[in-house]
């Protein structure tokens, strides 16, 4: 079954959840910015996340693992500004 972007969308922002704290407790967050044709997402972290020195490490360790495990539709995660 083929799900519909906004579908996509609840279940790359229900693995967010699991994540999210984290990031609020260091004063940021993340957001769903869109998922394009190829299925990949693209994200935006916010507040204290963003420019920040580890954020690269986040990306990759924290966000896009959380959304590949959870969300196996996804081919990639991208960050944009």
């Amino acid at each position: 079954m083929i799900l519909s972007k906004e579908d996509l969308i609840a279940k790359v922002e229900h693995s967010l959840n699991s994540i999210r704290p984290h990031l609020e407790t260091d004063g940021g967050n993340i957001e769903v910015v869109d998922i394009t044709e190829e299925n990949v997402v693209q994200v935006r972290l916010l507040g204290n996340c963003d420019g920040c020195p580890m954020s690269a490490m986040t990306m990759k360790a924290g966000v896009e693992q959380a959304i590949l495990n959870a969300v196996p539709e996804v081919a990639g995660v991208e960050p944009v500004n």
